[in-house]
């Protein structure tokens, strides 16, 4: 060993990355709709938050990224979510229906009790 002092072989490395900065007034954007499409060269993902019982959406957020960058993230995000299911429980996927029809369907607003009914 070079220098005198020895090396802690029990503690790994720790991981480096990117720094990422986030801008004073970066504008937080809520989505539960997604619109996926792509090029040779691309793939777009228009980020849209549709409230029940409305037909229209507005897109808030459009993401631009390579194939292999869409990939990765997708790698990333399956494995967060992994982790969080680890942590509070799996994600309940509507399977009787298809996701089109768990998000668009028409609002429905709770019907009130009926009189004979007690709570």
């Amino acid at each position: 060993m070079r220098g005198g002092e020895p090396k802690d072989m029990t503690t790994p490395p720790k991981p480096t990355g990117p720094i990422l900065e986030i801008p004073q007034g970066l504008e937080t954007v809520y989505a539960n709709l997604a619109r996926i499409s792509h090029s040779p060269a691309d793939i777009v993902i228009d980020f849209a938050h549709l409230l029940p019982g409305d037909v229209k959406a507005t897109v808030r957020s459009r993401v631009l990224m390579t194939p292999l960058s869409a990939k990765l993230l997708l790698r990333a995000l399956t494995e967060n979510l992994a982790r969080y299911e680890a942590a509070f429980g799996e994600i309940n996927v509507p399977v009787n229906s298809s996701l089109a029809d768990h998000l668009f369907k028409p609002f429905h607003p709770p019907e009130p009790p009926k009189p004979d009914e007690k709570e």
